[in-house]
Parts: C-alpha cells; sequence; structure tokens
C-alpha cells in the first residue's frame, strides 16, 4: 500500500540553524567558557532533574533560563571558574545563522500543496530569536513548541498533538530531525521519519519519499 505524506514537520535547531555542535563552539568563544568544564557543570545540574538530557530542564520547561544560569555559575564556582552574567538566549542565538537551503525546501514542499509545520523542544525564552531568524507568516501551517504545549520529543504525545494539528493520521505526517531519539520516537508513533544531517541528502530523501506518496494523487 503507498502512503500519502500530507503533512510535512521540521526540528528547528541544528535543522533550520548550523550543527548544534558548531552553535556551542561559538557559544563558548563568545563567553570565553571553558568548553570541558561548562559540558561538566551542565551535565551536573542536568542530573539533578532526573535526566541526562540536557535541554529538557529548559524546554519543557522546569526551571527558568535565569534559575538554570544561576545553578550551572554555582557548579562552575566550585571549580574556580567564573561564569559571567549572561542572557543563554542572547548569546546562544547571536550570529546563528539560518539554513537557507532548508528553508527553501519547505517553501518548495508548501507550494506542492502539502502541511508544513515546526515540531521542536525549545525554552519560552527562545521564542522571539527563532521568529526573527525564520519568521513564520508563509512558512508553516503550524508551530508545536514544547514548552507551550507542555511534552517534547520523543515523547509520542508530542506527535499525537503535531498529527492532529496538521489535522491527518499519523502515517501521513514525516519529521525531519537532526536527532536519531526524536525520529525513532516519530517512528514509533506511526509516523516517517528522516534524520537531518545536511540539507541537500534530507531534500532529495525527502522528494523521494513524497514521490513514492504520490503527492497530488486523488
Amino acid at each position: 500500500m503507498t502512503i500519502s505524506i500530507k503533512a510535512v514537520w521540521t526540528d528547528f535547531g541544528g535543522v533550520l540553524t548550523p550543527p548544534v555542535g558548531e552553535t556551542f563552539a561559538a557559544f563558548c568563544a563568545k563567553t570565553g567558557l571553558p568548553p570541558d568544564p561548562l559540558l561538566t557543570a551542565v551535565a551536573t545540574v542536568t542530573a539533578s532533574y532526573g535526566t541526562d538530557d540536557f535541554m529538557l530542564p529548559l524546554d519543557t520547561p522546569l526551571v527558568t533560563e535565569e534559575e538554570w544560569l544561576r545553578q550551572i555559575a554555582a557548579e562552575l564556582a566550585a571549580h574556580g571558574i567564573e561564569a559571567p552574567m549572561i542572557s543563554f538566549a542572547d548569546a546562544w542565538f547571536d550570529g546563528r545563522r539560518t539554513n537557507v537551503e532548508w528553508l527553501a525546501q519547505l517553501h518548495r514542499v508548501r507550494e506542492r500543496g502539502l502541511f508544513v509545520g515546526m515540531l521542536s523542544n525549545m525554552p519560552p525564552a527562545w521564542e522571539p530569536h527563532w521568529r526573527r531568524m525564520v519568521p513564520p507568516e508563509g512558512v508553516f501551517d503550524d508551530v508545536v513548541n514544547s514548552a507551550q504545549v507542555g511534552c517534547r520529543k520523543p515523547d509520542p504525545e508530542i506527535y499525537e498533538l503535531a498529527a492532529a494539528r496538521a489535522g491527518v493520521p499519523a502515517e501521513q505526517c514525516v519529521l525531519i530531525d537532526d536527532l536519531a531519539k526524536n525520529c525513532a520516537g516519530a517512528r514509533a508513533a506511526g509516523w516517517q521519519a528522516i534524520e537531518f544531517a545536511d540539507a541537500a541528502a534530507a531534500a532529495e530523501e525527502l522528494d523521494m519519499l513524497l514521490g513514492q506518496s504520490r503527492v497530488g494523487a486523488p
């Protein structure tokens, strides 16, 4: 049986932006924080919330960005490293580039009459920043943001919600995401998924999937 894809959901960070590792390196350069001690401090704070997922405390959210930064600064201070007083969102997004190649692909998909949405785990403080990078008007038919809906990838609830928002069954949805665990979560929820490495490869895989699904067929 041919699957008919009707809704294309894209991640934001690492898909519509450079890889997260590149952004992290730039963040450390801007703030002057040493990468390894910073990662250790973040891991310690993250573990205090019962998880090993660095972003979960922020993008559910379980903690405000301000309090999270205070906790990380305290961990760094315990090892003799003084952390500058910053806005994490401002520093993280400063100079961050939009992946214009992938954005163009999303425009092409939408022009073919498909639903295009953004499905992202994102802290509340990042809302104005991503909207400045990728104004959603004319790109996304809907946005599902973990901080706003109270669940996150790869939990099944967020895929169920996104499919409902698109108005199609799970098997007619596809997720493009840079994290394997999020793609696995989508597939477990009955979706198709493409693990993003670069825009050209993801666009080719998506075009193949849409071609197989006979877009525009009755």
